[in-house]
C-alpha cells in the first residue's frame, strides 16, 4: 500500500468561510466544491506529513496546521492587511525556522513558517 494523500478536515456550519482566509489571504486554490465541503490546495507538489508534539517549541501550543511559505515577509504583510491577530512571533527559533501564529476562522491555531 502507498498513501497517495493526507487531508486535514475542520468541521464548520459554514465552509465558504475558509474562501477569505484560505483562499484570498494563504492563496491556495478551490479543488472542490460540494458547497457543504470545500478542499483548498495548490496544482503545485506540495509535500504533506503528519506531526505529534507535546508543545510547539518555544513554550508554544501545538498548531492544528503548519503552513511553509516561501516568503515569511509577503504572508506576514497579507495577515496584516487583512487585520488577521498575530498570536505568536514572528521569531527566529534555535531549531533555524522563522515563523508565526495565527488563528483562521474556525479557532484553528496555524504556524506559517519559512526555514532560514
Amino acid at each position: 500500500m502507498n498513501i497517495k494523500r493526507i487531508m486535514a478536515n475542520t468541521a464548520t456550519p459554514d465552509p465558504h468561510q475558509a474562501e477569505r482566509f484560505y483562499g484570498d489571504i494563504l492563496g491556495l486554490d478551490t479543488l472542490m466544491d460540494h458547497g457543504w465541503f470545500r478542499t483548498y490546495g495548490s496544482d503545485e507538489k506540495m509535500t504533506v506529513q503528519i506531526s505529534f508534539g507535546s508543545e510547539g517549541g518555544s513554550g508554544t501550543a501545538v498548531p492544528d496546521l503548519s503552513i511553509e511559505v516561501d516568503d515569511l515577509d509577503a504572508a506576514l504583510a497579507r495577515f496584516q492587511a487583512a487585520k488577521v491577530p498575530i498570536e505568536y512571533g514572528p521569531v527566529s527559533e534555535p531549531w533555524g525556522v522563522r515563523r508565526f501564529y495565527v488563528r483562521d476562522p474556525f479557532g484553528k491555531l496555524l504556524n506559517i513558517l519559512q526555514h532560514q
